[in-house]
């Protein structure tokens, strides 16, 4: 996938606030916590210190204009990108980094990111799916190799989710049979067959066509309010923000400039750049 090209805005932009000592901060923190994270790519700063935390069990949607910075917040908790300063934290330990004998944090090695990732599933704008592989294939491939789990539970499992994202006729279809709101559903099975503690969503509905869309979001409230998962999510679609969000944070030049309940948000939001925004999505 593709950086976020910032776009310019008129808006004046804080100043960097000074580097002030990580923290070491366990889980009391919240099951997510972004700690003073930078990520650059060479002089371009895309996330500027930033700082923010997802209680467990809570939505949290990420809304702003493209190239704000939100897509890269999913990609550095699913260890796609590397963080340039700061610390991740996932539930209670470094995600970006280890702890070193001494307490100090060093940089993390692959394995210790593969652990700590085991807790985050995400669903992409763009499916993933193996052409060569059955839909039932497709969900159980990683709860078998990754986790160790049989494939026999695997497959139950598989089976119990398809019913969830209503697709049990489909278990022994391959993605070219399937539409494109159908291949998402089937995406949001396999990531939750991984039973992770935190479910990412990028934009998930932002490939399909406009009639497929209301189907796959159907399904997601179906798991925001059937299920205690932890959501992150990064959307355009704001009515779909306001029904699933318990908060809604507005990014802009990578940083949050307001954040509060989707009433608040939506119908009183306080900063200038958020007001903007949503006349032009609305």
């Amino acid at each position: 996938m593709a950086t976020e090209p910032v776009q310019p805005t008129d808006k004046p932009v804080p100043a960097p606030r000074e580097e002030t000592p990580l923290s070491g901060r366990d889980a009391s923190a919240g099951l997510v916590h972004f700690e003073q994270v930078v990520k650059r790519y060479g002089d371009h700063v895309v996330l500027d210190h930033l700082d923010f935390t997802v209680q467990r069990g809570q939505h949290v949607t990420l809304i702003g204009p493209s190239g704000s910075g939100k897509t890269t917040i999913l990609r550095l908790l699913m260890t796609l990108e590397k963080v340039s300063d700061g610390v991740i934290w996932v539930d209670g330990e470094p995600l970006s980094h280890l702890r070193a004998p001494d307490g100090k944090l060093k940089p993390a090695t692959e394995k210790h990111q593969r652990q700590v990732r085991k807790k985050i599933g995400m669903v992409f704008q763009q499916f993933n799916l193996f052409p060569n592989m059955s839909v039932l294939q497709n969900i159980t491939e990683a709860p078998v190799n990754v986790l160790g789990v049989p494939r026999a539970e695997a497959e139950e499992r598989a089976r119990e989710l398809l019913d969830l994202v209503g697709l049990r006729e489909k278990v022994d279809a391959h993605p070219t049979q399937l539409s494109g709101g159908q291949q998402q559903r089937v995406a949001i099975a396999r990531a939750l067959a991984m039973r992770p503690e935190i479910l990412l969503l990028d934009e998930v509905t932002s490939a399909l066509d406009p009639e497929l869309v209301a189907g796959v979001l159907d399904v997601l409230r179906d798991i925001a309010t059937s299920t205690e998962i932890t959501m992150l999510c990064v959307t355009h679609e704001m009515n779909f923000a306001r029904d699933i969000s318990d908060r809604v944070m507005m990014f802009d030049s990578g940083r949050v400039i307001e954040s509060g309940s989707p009433e608040q948000i939506f119908t009183a939001p306080e900063h200038d750049r958020t007001q903007e925004f949503l006349r032009a999505v609305l």
